[in-house]
């Protein structure tokens, strides 16, 4: 629960102090179009190249807004557990910026798309914190401007501009760092999930306003300053623990915080003052002219309920219930890619908890190595289950399983088909695994004196027969026979 859970304090010289963290998460709609255009929203053309009349602010040119686009915010909103409103007010922003051509950007204010939900996050102590959901609202992105293509100006693209933005608002119920990532972990998963975002931070595509304030443990909130647009979940801890501990060493010192707008400079790992902190009259908002109220009807929102896939919180719950632990249900239904490949794996007929512990010990740790995500990986779902299936019938013994994922790695095929071609079956031969032992056991008489002291030196007889016998073996067998044969209990 919210009040009970173990919360981080930051130490400092009066004493500890408690973080607080509220998101303002941007994430570009995916759609083809734009918001309020037909222009392109493909990511990587060439400067000012998807730009229409719209989106440069021509003289005469009105508004037209993209059904698509509305139906992704109610989508998400959905998936979020949130109010979807019937009725939303588009209101212009009013602000100068060289990348906004129009002067003023086409958002949404007090009546919002989308109003309160829940985001559960399930963190690593096996904590379940909820976040609170404030809105989700749409608005057009501005353009970007370029400060590195000429010494003494700078340039502006417009290919992002009037691309649709859906301004995702939490509350302000985040502790530290860790939960801030979290939050945007599981945020990413769900719009990945529902397809209303790719999230792909590094293109943009997903960013974040981080706002930060600290205070004694029960006090009023404190004064919060507000980092604009970061762009990776390890830029966002960085940023929440320099303020953090910056705002503490001030209010320590006697000095009061400012409410600000701050950048985050992840060369120097520091937040830096950007502009005072702007309120709502600051942008002199009104309802736009050229957009009437956008209605829609509740049948609507109920046709697009009905055709959301599985979403995270659900999946897991079902895995968990499947026999996996918390854990590692949360590490499959974390991208949607991985829980789908996990699903083929056990349709395919490996065992829901084998089919888990294997990619979870020993495919992802090759992915990771070689930067490769689970859908270009070299092995597929249902051969990654041949193999999960084969130890499970005693074929192949875990040591060759773990071979034999090398080979399909590097060379492809079928992994049955490879391990009768190479005689990669597992010894079950009592016969020829009891030879083994013995030249083993003759072998080291030394080591046999010493078991008997240590029961526990049994170990390193059965990695020797496995040695033998090229792993092999059966390894319950090769156990068995080692304690008749030594005369011990292996415990």
């Amino acid at each position: 629960m919210r009040d009970s859970r173990t919360v981080k304090l930051v130490e400092g010289s009066t004493g500890k102090w408690e973080v607080v963290i509220g998101l303002e998460v941007h994430a570009h709609v995916t759609s083809k179009a734009k918001l309020f255009s037909g222009a392109s929203t493909e990511f990587g053309a060439e400067p000012n190249a998807q730009v229409s009349f719209i989106d440069a602010a021509m003289p005469g040119m009105l508004p037209v807004i993209n059904r698509f686009c509305v139906e992704q915010a109610i989508r998400t909103g959905l998936g979020l557990k949130a109010k979807i409103n019937l009725t939303s007010v588009f209101d212009r922003k009013n602000y100068f910026y060289p990348d906004l051509p129009a002067g003023y950007q086409i958002s949404q204010y007090k009546n919002p798309i989308v109003g309160e939900g829940e985001v559960l996050l399930d963190l690593p102590s096996g904590e379940t914190i909820p976040v609170g959901i404030e809105r989700l609202h749409l608005e057009q992105d501005a353009g970007k401007s370029l400060h590195d293509q000429h010494p003494d100006y700078s340039y502006v693209d417009l290919n992002r501009s009037g691309i649709a933005l859906m301004e995702i608002v939490s509350r302000p119920d985040m502790r530290s760092a860790e939960e801030a990532a979290a939050f945007i972990r599981k945020l990413r998963a769900i719009l990945r999930y529902l397809g209303t975002c790719d999230g792909n931070m590094e293109q943009g595509s997903m960013r974040a306003d981080v706002n930060v304030s600290v205070r004694k443990p029960g006090t009023a909130l404190g004064t919060r300053a507000e980092i604009k647009n970061v762009n990776s979940m390890r830029f966002i801890m960085q940023a929440i623990e320099f303020e953090a501990r910056r705002q503490v060493d001030i209010l320590e010192a006697g000095g009061k915080i400012d409410q600000e707008t701050r950048l985050f400079d992840s060369r120097l790992g520091e937040t830096r003052p950007m502009r005072s902190k702007e309120e709502a009259h600051d942008y002199r908002y009104f309802p736009d002219p050229d957009l009437l109220p956008l209605t829609f009807e509740q049948a609507w929102v109920d046709e697009i309920a009905r055709s959301l896939p599985e979403l995270p919180d659900e999946k897991r719950a079902r895995f968990i219930k499947a026999g996996l632990s918390p854990y590692d249900a949360s590490v499959l239904v974390a991208e949607r890619e991985t829980a789908d490949y996990y699903e083929a794996m056990v349709k395919a007929g490996a065992d829901a908890k084998a089919a888990a512990n294997w990619l979870n010990n020993e495919y992802f740790g090759r992915l990771n190595k070689e930067n490769i995500a689970i859908a270009d990986g070299p092995v597929s779902a249902e051969a990654n289950s041949t193999i999960v299936q084969m130890v499970a019938a005693s074929t192949i013994s875990g040591k060759i399983a773990k071979d034999l994922l090398d080979i399909v790695w590097k060379e492809g095929g079928d992994p049955r088909a490879i391990v009768e071609k190479r005689g990669l079956k597992q010894v079950t031969d009592t016969g020829a695994i009891e030879a083994a032992v013995d030249a083993v056991i003759a072998a080291n008489p030394d080591k046999v004196e010493e078991v008997k002291a240590k029961p526990k030196l049994a170990a390193w007889f059965v990695g020797q027969v496995m040695k033998a016998t090229g792993g092999k073996a059966n390894p319950q067998t090769v156990n068995a026979i080692l304690e008749r044969k030594l005369g011990i209990t292996n415990g």
